[in-house]
């Protein structure tokens, strides 16, 4: 379970690293990280009997969200004109396992520059690909 978590919080610093570069270019793009809590997809329903689905099965499955509730944080943040860059989006509920889109926070691990810089170039080194200089266009 310790490579899920540290793909969720790569994926955090990531999005905010590029709310930060989108804004140094004045884009009017939006990086706005969004979860859908505790939803029946992924591993829960889709993988192999072993490990990971005895691990996931020991939740019980009625506590979990439909694939269509799972996406509505999603939805809200690509759609309301009030999330703003670098937002982030989820469950209302309890330990933002359910419940209606809300703003939620990042931590500030997640929402460190340093951070967010240091796995930005090691991204770009490792795949080869830079992002794109120059002013914003559109």
């Amino acid at each position: 379970m310790a490579f899920c978590n540290q793909s969720k919080f790569a994926n955090a610093v990531f999005g905010q690293e590029l709310h930060r570069r989108l804004a140094e270019t004045g884009s009017p793009v939006r990086s706005v990280l969004a979860h859908p809590g505790y939803s029946a997809t992924g591993p829960r329903t889709s993988a192999p009997v072993g490990m990971v689905r005895m691990l996931f099965g020991r939740v019980p499955r009625p506590l979990a969200r439909s694939a269509e509730r799972g996406a509505l944080p999603r939805l809200y943040a690509a759609a309301d004109p009030g999330v703003r860059g670098g937002g982030f989006i989820g469950p209302d509920g309890p330990g933002e396992l359910r419940g209606g889109p809300k703003r939620g926070r990042l931590s500030p691990a997640a929402a460190d520059a340093a951070t967010g810089r240091s796995l930005w170039e090691l991204s770009e080194r490792l795949t080869g690909v830079g992002f794109p200089p120059g002013p914003a266009t559109g």
